[in-house]
């Protein structure tokens, strides 16, 4: 399975960006997808996942409210909608492909991993 990220870029504080990533292979319809970040000097962290069926949505406290995960598994992609976006968001943004029909936080549930798209929020 190939995942391939995009939309990631350069935007002001309180901009908005929108990610995208699809899936190779449409198996992946049925299995979670999540959103995760890692800026430079810093461990991966969690930013969002979303179930196979587009329900179970979960984000982290940094992003709640300001981030939204959705996904339109015919097309076999997952997206995230980033609002208010601020400096500390600035990271290598990456979508993965979880092992099950639902993702969560843990990188372990995770099968497969894109290559990863930089969003960078200047002051």
């Amino acid at each position: 399975v190939q995942l391939q990220a995009s939309g990631g870029g350069l935007v002001q504080a309180g901009g908005s960006l929108r990610l995208s990533c699809t899936s190779s292979r449409r198996t992946s319809s049925n299995n979670g997808m999540g959103w995760f970040r890692q800026a430079p000097g810093k461990e991966r962290e969690f930013v969002a996942s979303i179930g196979w069926n587009g329900g179970r949505e979960n984000y982290s406290d940094n992003v709640q409210g300001r981030f939204t995960v959705s996904r339109d598994r015919a097309k076999s992609t997952v997206y995230l909608q980033m609002n208010n976006l601020k400096p500390e968001d600035t990271a290598v943004y990456y979508c993965a492909v979880s092992r099950f029909a639902y993702a969560g936080r843990d990188t372990t549930n995770y099968a497969y991993w894109g290559q990863g798209t930089l969003v960078t929020v200047s002051s």
